[in-house]
């Protein structure tokens, strides 16, 4: 396989600013930064304060959004107890036994970079950006198995368009949190840490890419990204980066962590395509996890079945950039 390096991408294959620019008209005149300008959008009747949420926190009232799939979702207690989270172990029931003492408060996320109006969002404030809706997403992992979850959250443009990217921002880059105090098993992975990913703005900006605070009805448990993470249903599941610090704007494709570690297996882009196998695993079919850990066999669906993102992809060979 060969992998996308910098510059690679014509200009011609990103969605020109102007088009995601146009969106932004949801902000009225020049409002300031901060709580100005939350109450310059038209859904600021909206927003009610909201406690910092703590594990476990029911989140109610939720609107069912359009893109979700109708499929049965998979068990939560499965969800939860077979998961990666490398900086808690590297075995899957290594991060529900490791993460229950992750401190997750107070939390705060950093926007920086190619951004006009920079800033540091804490906790109560990602959750007051848009209504929360619950969206059932299906999940492809390199390793073969898949599995249905009920995430909470709003699409990241959102966000996006608060900071009003300029120009020059071509790829989002994000980082997680890594403390090796509280993380000590992180060591033992052979990643480097702070766990990095990164996409394409017009990828970032797309509704499917989710800016997610719970599953399942409630908050964030801790290993599976507390309290605040991204969800990008039609990739591979390593590039929902968890547990989310830092967001930056920037115009060169950025480093991510497994591409880093494992180039040959481990594409910039990661989308999920039957027709490009893993060096170690087939991606024709998955394993759907189900009430047991031993699911049902499926065929594998180019995008995860996502078809809405298809056009981001026009005239790219999907075999070089995976």
């Amino acid at each position: 396989m060969l992998i996308k390096r910098r510059g690679d991408i014509r200009s011609s294959e990103i969605t020109p600013q102007s088009l995601y620019m146009n969106r932004r008209k949801f902000l009225i005149g020049t409002a300031a930064a901060g709580t100005a300008l939350l109450a310059a959008h038209p859904m600021a009747g909206w927003f009610e304060p909201r406690p910092a949420l703590a594990a476990g926190t029911q989140l109610g009232n939720l609107a069912k959004s359009a893109y979700s799939t109708s499929e049965a979702t998979t068990p939560r207690a499965l969800v939860t107890s077979y998961n990666n989270f490398y900086e808690f172990g590297s075995n899957k029931s290594d991060p529900s036994k490791n993460a229950g003492k992750f401190q997750t408060s107070p939390w705060s996320v950093s926007v920086e970079g190619g951004v006009t109006r920079p800033r540091t969002f804490t906790m109560d404030e990602i959750l007051k950006l848009a209504p929360l809706e619950e969206r059932v997403y299906r999940h492809r992992c390199v390793e073969g198995w898949s599995i249905v979850v009920p995430w909470i959250g709003y699409s990241f443009n959102a966000l996006v368009k608060l900071v009003q990217p300029t120009s020059k921002a071509r790829y989002v880059a994000f980082q997680s949190y890594y403390d090796p105090k509280q993380m000590p098993l992180a060591r033992s992975t052979g990643l480097d840490f702070p766990y990095v990913e990164g996409l394409r703005l017009d990828e970032a900006m797309h509704p499917l890419a989710l800016l997610c605070v719970g599953m399942y009805g409630e908050s964030l448990p801790n290993q599976d990204g507390a309290p605040v993470r991204m969800v990008i249903p039609w990739k591979y599941g390593f590039k929902s980066v968890k547990s989310l610090v830092r967001i930056r704007f920037v115009a060169d494709q950025p480093s991510t962590t497994w591409n880093v570690a494992n180039p040959g297996e481990y594409g910039f882009y990661a989308n999920v395509n039957p027709k490009v196998d893993d060096p170690r695993y087939s991606q024709a079919t998955e394993l759907r996890l189900g009430g047991s850990l031993l699911g049902k066999k499926i065929n594998t669906l180019i995008f995860n079945g996502y078809d809405q993102v298809a056009s981001l992809y026009t005239g790219m060979d999907l075999h070089k950039y995976f």
